[in-house]
C-alpha cells in the first residue's frame, strides 16, 4: 500500500467514525471504529470511548455537526468541522484524529465560535471552506 493509499484509507475511516458519532449518533461506531484505548486529547473530555458514548446522551435535540475539508498525513487526519447546538453558538473546529492498526486512536481538537461573513472585518466566512 503506497502512502497516498494509506492516508486515503484513514481520511475515510475517519470521515466514516466522525459521521457515524456526531450525525447519526451511532453509538455502535464507537466500538467498531475506535481503538479500546483512545486517547482524548480535549481537556474536558476523558480518555475512552465510553466519554464518548456518554457525550452522546448528552446532546441536545438541535446538535447538528457538517464536516467540511479533510486532510491527512499518514496516520493522521484533519478534519474542518461546524458544530450547531455544542454551545451558545456556533462553532467551527479542526479535529486531528491518528489513526493505528485501522482505528481511530487519538483525538485533538481546536474550537472557536463562529462569525458570521456579514460581522467579520474580512467579510469572509469561517465555514463551509468554498473552492473558487
Amino acid at each position: 500500500m503506497t502512502t497516498s493509499d494509506i492516508a486515503a484509507a484513514n481520511k475515510a475511516l475517519v470521515l466514516k467514525a466522525i459521521t457515524g458519532v456526531f450525525v447519526n449518533r451511532n453509538p455502535a461506531v464507537l466500538d467498531e471504529l475506535f481503538s479500546p484505548d483512545y486517547r482524548q486529547h480535549n481537556p474536558q473530555i476523558p480518555n475512552g470511548i465510553e466519554a464518548i458514548k456518554g457525550l452522546l446522551g448528552q446532546l441536545s435535540e438541535n446538535f447538528a455537526y457538517q464536516p467540511g475539508l479533510v486532510m491527512a498525513d499518514g496516520d493522521y487526519v484533519a478534519v474542518h468541522g461546524r458544530y450547531v447546538g455544542w454551545g451558545a453558538k456556533p462553532m467551527v473546529a479542526i479535529d486531528v484524529f491518528r489513526v493505528a492498526n485501522g482505528k481511530v486512536a487519538e483525538h485533538w481538537d481546536v474550537m472557536q465560535e463562529e462569525v458570521p461573513a456579514t460581522e467579520a472585518v474580512n467579510g469572509n466566512p469561517m465555514f463551509p471552506i468554498d473552492h473558487k
